[in-house]
């Protein structure tokens, strides 16, 4: 009986350790598996998604902890032919991006036109240079730099917010160098570099970049300059 007995724990304990190894073999697969998709979304290997796993735990990760994959390789590349590689990637994933919002937009617009044909959807606000300026901008959007460079040469002072920030400061370090924002006006509170927390999901309409000026208790949108 004693005998039976022992073969039957042993019997246990072979299926116990083959069912742990199915276990550890179908999570090894999925991870296998969430790599590659993830890599794939970006256009990258799996090879350079663990590259970019690994840099998220480096110091690079601890600077700018929340870069996508593409601007965190392209960073981190060793040779030029890599940098040409990720930014040639970002700017087509960036267009992508921007086409969605747009096409959203253009629904919305639609939809105003449909639900409210005699209200305008919006009003415009009417300013001179001494107003005060809420800007939104986003990196890596040519239309944002484009119309930062003017509004940064047309004397206003602005309120500067960059939207998907993630309250990392470093991004609004880079954005001043990029955009050679006077320290001057910087210090002088004539213009301010702020993360935008929110702000313009309840005041930009969608719209990138978005420039607003205050009337009243009212933001309202603002095409020039």
């Amino acid at each position: 009986m004693k005998k039976q007995y022992g073969y039957l724990l042993l019997a246990v304990a072979v299926l116990a350790h083959g069912a742990e190894e199915t276990a550890t073999t179908v999570s090894q697969s999925e991870t296998t598996l969430s790599v590659a998709a993830s890599a794939r979304s970006w256009g990258l290997t799996a090879e350079e998604w663990t590259h970019y796993e690994t840099l998220k735990h480096s110091e690079r990760g601890i600077w700018s902890p929340s870069l996508d994959p593409l601007t965190m390789l392209g960073v981190e590349a060793a040779t030029d032919a890599e940098r040409r590689r990720y930014a040639d990637l970002l700017v087509e994933k960036e267009a992508q991006r921007v086409e969605k919002e747009l096409a959203f937009q253009r629904a919305y617009d639609a939809a105003w036109k449909r639900r409210f044909p005699a209200l305008p959807p919006v009003v415009t606000a009417s300013v001179d240079t001494s107003s005060r300026l809420a800007v939104f901008v986003r990196e890596d959007c040519p239309a944002c730099d484009a119309r930062l460079n003017t509004l940064l040469a047309s004397g206003h002072p602005l309120d500067i917010y960059l939207v998907d920030s993630r309250n990392d400061d470093s991004r609004l370090r880079r954005l001043a160098l990029a955009r050679k924002i006077d320290a001057g006006r910087v210090q002088r509170h004539d213009i301010t570099l702020n993360h935008d927390g929110g702000r313009w999901l309840q005041y930009g309409q969608g719209k990138m970049p978005a420039v607003l000026a205050k009337q009243g208790d009212a933001w309202l949108p603002v095409t020039a300059p």
